[in-house]
């Protein structure tokens, strides 16, 4: 509600009836909001066609409680300011639909998972764009009118880079560049600097990948690295894995200094995306010859639901961790990714329990110094935000995963196994190379690796651009390895059941086979000699049988001679450890 001056109070008994939502329709109704968002949503790229009936009607009521509540939250502004009984009916009224409303969201929460719902996000925000919803907001001498389409703009480019969509990125960065520029030019508001960091942040976000793969005419190709079909390494007859399915996974970022939108590092996004399938068009699919009959048609796929934790505090993390430990469902998975800055133990202890290896730090307050590792000195608390491995161990009575992207991931290494449940973790080298040390603002190596193996592989080796028809030749190729890596991992006869016991999902699975790519590459290469510049997990994989399979590396090998960077590996790995 804009403040200004207050409205005429209209008559009492056309009042009344605005506040109980009775108030009759006038002869020409302009449409709301939502009821138009709803309109565009179900109308714009065929996103009806993907959407059930039952969810079409869940938008449907969403759109009906969320008018109502505005209705009768508006109503109460026109209220006499004297009195107070006149209030009670009025405010208990509007009371009753917000709680309605805020069940209802609670209940269908689960939709921010699904990437159709982004395919209609983006319809309804592209409408608006190409409407020129906002057209007439410059025209007035109102700067929250400016404010509401600078938002607009940000949340837009979220979607848009959730979706991959980095031309369309390009043009809003442009096109809130030069709103920022009127909006600061116009009014001499608080908040320009804040908005101008906007803008910058953004900018570097979507300049953060490394590598650049081009077209033959030089422009740049958005490659997308969700889970395609043919993504995960498929389980070959024979294999006997778990029939475990990843259902929940909690992100969490707090590293100091990398590259974020939104509070979105991106670790983060890079990790969501890994996380996510390649939206599938139910519409195109039931069009295939053969899929007429109603028992032929695809199966939805599934997503896990992730909530999206940027430095959260204790309290925090500990209430998404057990509202997702409560809700999961039977034979599922539990993934925990944190990306955070390291906090080491002071000095020595006569005990090397769950809580003296230090941890991740989650939060950063006041008393937390520029720089990646903490160090707590002189003081005998550990810090309040550090999420130890002990912290995790309630969590084990069911399965979970666990990937650490830290300074100080090794901790993780001192995990205790108490439940019996299948329990791993996967984790980052805790130094790198001085050489590739200045590009930790642009996101780790180590997460890069799990998204998009081969661009963090073209890094390593030095490259940083390459034509589309190399790019996709590599590709190929490394589906290759990754089957013959799932091979090594369920033909193993020495490797903890943990793994094969999670391999039966396609998500885990490619992170698995990734991690065995990620730790083999890094033994490889030339740069990488200290044994803090390698991956470890929990439980240890059996080296000889995966990281250091002569196979694997003659693969390796073979995937820099394509790129004819061989130079930077080490031609007779075993010999040289």
């Amino acid at each position: 509600m804009v403040r200004g001056a207050r409205q005429p109070q209209q008559p009492r008994s056309r009042l009344a009836a605005r506040l109980t939502g009775t108030v009759e329709k006038p002869p020409r109704k302009r449409r709301s909001r939502t009821e138009f968002a709803l309109q565009e949503i179900m109308s714009v790229g065929g996103a009806e066609d993907d959407i059930p009936q039952g969810e079409r009607k869940t938008v449907t009521d969403f759109c009906y409680l969320l008018d109502k509540s505005k209705q009768l939250f508006n109503g109460l502004r026109d209220l006499p300011q004297y009195g107070q009984k006149q209030w009670q009916s009025y405010f208990g009224r509007t009371f009753d639909v917000y709680t309605k409303l805020w069940k209802f969201q609670q209940q269908h929460r689960l939709r921010t998972s699904e990437t159709s719902y982004l395919n209609e996000a983006f319809s309804f925000y592209s409408a608006i764009r190409q409407r020129s919803y906002y057209s007439q907001v410059n025209k007035e001498d109102r700067p929250e009118l400016v404010v509401k389409k600078l938002r607009y703009y940000a949340r837009f480019i979220v979607v848009c880079l959730l979706l991959n969509k980095m031309d369309v990125v390009k043009d809003l960065v442009k096109e809130l560049s030069d709103e920022i520029e009127d909006y600061t030019h116009r009014f001499n508001t608080e908040d320009q600097v804040e908005w101008n960091l906007v803008l910058q942040e953004v900018a570097a976000f979507i300049e953060a990948d490394p590598v650049m793969i081009l077209n033959d005419d030089d422009t740049i190709v958005s490659t997308s690295n969700r889970l395609a079909d043919t993504g995960a390494p498929l389980l070959e007859q024979g294999m006997i894995v778990g029939q475990l399915s990843l259902a929940d996974a909690l992100l969490i970022g707090n590293c100091s200094n990398q590259v974020k939108f939104s509070e979105l590092t991106v670790d983060m996004f890079r990790m969501l995306q890994a996380l996510e399938r390649e939206p599938m068009n139910l519409a195109s699919q039931m069009n295939k010859p053969g899929m007429q009959d109603s028992a032929d048609k695809p199966t939805r796929r599934e997503n896990p639901h992730k909530y999206l934790l940027y430095k959260p505090t204790f309290s925090q993390l500990y209430t998404f961790l057990a509202s997702s430990f409560k809700e999961l469902p039977a034979n599922s998975v539990l993934l925990i990714y944190l990306s955070a800055t390291g906090v080491f133990p002071t000095g020595r202890s006569d005990s090397e329990g769950p809580y003296d290896f230090g941890g991740v730090l989650t939060n950063s307050n006041r008393d937390i110094i520029n720089g990646d590792a903490i160090h707590k000195r002189n003081q005998s608390h550990k810090e309040m935000h550090c999420l130890h491995p002990g912290d995790l161990y309630p969590f084990t009575r069911k399965p979970l995963f666990i990937i650490v992207d830290s300074s100080n991931s090794v901790a993780y290494k001192n995990f205790t196994n108490l439940f019996g449940q299948p329990l791993v973790c996967l984790l980052s080298p805790t130094a790198y190379p001085k050489a590739l040390q200045d590009q930790s603002q642009r996101g780790s190596l180590f997460t890069l690796f799990l998204n998009n193996p081969l661009m963090a592989f073209l890094f390593v080796s030095g490259l940083s651009s390459m034509r589309r028809g190399l790019w996709e030749k590599c590709q190929e190729y490394l589906r290759k390895i990754n089957r013959d890596i799932a091979q090594l991992l369920t033909h193993s006869r020495s490797i903890d059941q943990a793994f094969l016991q999670f391999f039966g999902d396609e998500f885990l699975r490619l992170l698995l086979t990734r991690f065995v790519f990620c730790s083999a590459t890094m033994r490889m290469h030339k740069i990488f000699r200290e044994t803090r510049n390698y991956p470890e997990s929990y439980p240890q994989l059996p080296r000889d049988e995966t990281v250091e399979n002569p196979h694997l590396q003659k693969h390796i090998l073979e995937l820099a001679s394509i790129l004819d960077v061989r130079n930077v590996f080490f031609e007779n790995t075993l010999d040289d450890y």
